[in-house]
């Protein structure tokens, strides 16, 4: 028994450049890699891959599945959580349609969609990719995510939580709600008018607190950090994976390095890209992407990266795709984003889509890497993604995304697609 996967060239996240091997999968996992001239005891039931290349299924490292193309976040508040569920379902489909077989949700807009969308996923309720789920945005008052006024409770992606009492108590019952990762705000962003991307609102006592109950649990700490500051209070207090850091000085950069064994960094450099760069497609004027600092926000993201990668941070993809600035399926512009920006290699790139996403998840021998004993998490790329990787952005040239041993698209029938998206 088994599946044989044939005639492709093999990228295992390892090599530098494909190679040739037959590749035999059993059940859910790889069981045989043969490079070369493959044996005659192969499994009758086969895939040709002949002009593929094979290579790890992609991690999301920056996911917001329950973003819905809003442009603001209050919209997300205004969607009934019936409707928002159904919207979540889809954006998952979509996500795996495209080659990503693993997402580390950053938050998600509504307690326990995530959650329920991870337990769904894995009784095979619905269809989607391996998923580390989270709840809302945890911000304090006047911070990202905030979006109440004197007159108005608004609904948006945020919890807050004022001092240390209520920031334990908030963090605690996201964790009863079941989450994987646990998401913090530290500083503010260009978005928020009183509290810009150099602004840190939280105090330290109370993100002490928040980690504290992170580790107590075992959950990952995650932080949304711009601003100088709050990058090195994610650093001082164990964040796990700190996202964006657009405005780190030099003690940050040093800080990050000096931790590059204990967190992960991510851009989420996708939104400020296109907004800066294409925004007159998604109806933001010039105007508008100078009112909110953006160009000064890209260019700064593109220096600390460019110096990150030089120290051997270990960096995610993941571009805050879900907002009407960045339609959710875009999600792997972000590893041409990391070639030409932030003087990656092609294979460095994709091995920040693969093999250091899978560290991120938490199972980094299980799944990110073509090797024997590990999940069958696995594409067929029409071309060479190595030479290409603008290939990967178009999921009519990913006739192939298994996960976990399931073919999802196989290409020997795709009209025949599990997802319902066919060419």
């Amino acid at each position: 028994m088994g599946l044989a996967i044939i005639g492709a060239k093999v990228w295992d996240a390892d090599a530098e450049r494909p190679y040739d091997a037959t590749v035999v999968v059993e059940g859910n996992s790889i069981a045989a890699i043969h490079k070369g001239e493959p044996p005659a005891d192969l499994p009758q039931d086969r895939i040709d891959g002949t002009g593929m290349t094979l290579m790890p299924g992609m991690v999301e490292g920056h996911c917001h599945p329950s973003f819905t193309g809003i442009a603001s976040p209050p919209e997300l508040g205004a969607i009934g959580p019936e409707e928002h569920t159904l919207l979540y379902a889809r954006n998952l489909k979509l996500l795996l349609d495209h080659g990503f077989t693993s997402i580390f949700e950053a938050a998600s807009a509504k307690p326990m969609l995530g959650v329920c969308a991870r337990n769904a996923i894995e009784s095979g309720i619905i269809i989607g990719p391996r998923m580390r789920a989270a709840g809302p945005e945890i911000t304090v008052t006047a911070g990202l995510g905030d979006e109440r006024k004197r007159h108005l409770y608004q609904e948006s992606f945020g919890l807050v939580a004022d001092g240390v009492s209520q920031m334990r108590r908030v963090t605690r019952e996201c964790v009863r709600d079941g989450v994987d990762n646990l998401k913090i705000n530290i500083s503010g962003d260009e978005f928020v008018a009183h509290a810009r991307a150099e602004i840190t609102p939280i105090e330290e006592d109370e993100l002490e607190a928040f980690v504290q109950v992170a580790q107590r649990f075992g959950k990952t700490s995650v932080a949304h950090a711009r601003s100088s500051q709050s990058v090195k209070m994610a650093v001082k207090y164990g964040i796990d994976c700190i996202y964006h850091c657009d405005f780190a000085d030099e003690e940050a950069l040093d800080m990050l390095e000096g931790a590059r064994e204990a967190c992960f960094v991510g851009p989420a450099f996708g939104l400020v890209h296109n907004c800066v760069k294409e925004g007159e497609a998604y109806g933001m004027s010039q105007a508008d992407v100078e009112s909110f600092h953006l160009p000064r926000k890209f260019d700064a993201c593109v220096a600390t990266y460019q110096e990150l990668r030089k120290r051997g941070v270990r960096v995610v993809i993941g571009g805050d795709y879900g907002f009407a600035f960045t339609p959710m399926g875009q999600n792997a512009r972000d590893i041409e984003h990391f070639v030409n920006y932030f003087g990656y290699s092609p294979t460095e790139a994709l091995r920040c889509a693969t093999s250091v996403g899978a560290e991120l998840m938490g199972m980094a021998d299980r799944i990110g890497r073509i090797e024997v004993g590990y999940l069958a998490d696995l594409l067929l790329i029409d071309g060479d993604p190595t030479a290409d990787v603008g290939l990967l952005q178009r999921p009519d040239k990913i006739p192939m995304v298994m996960k976990d041993g399931v073919c999802y698209k196989d290409p020997r029938s795709p009209k025949q697609s599990m997802l319902g998206i066919v060419p």
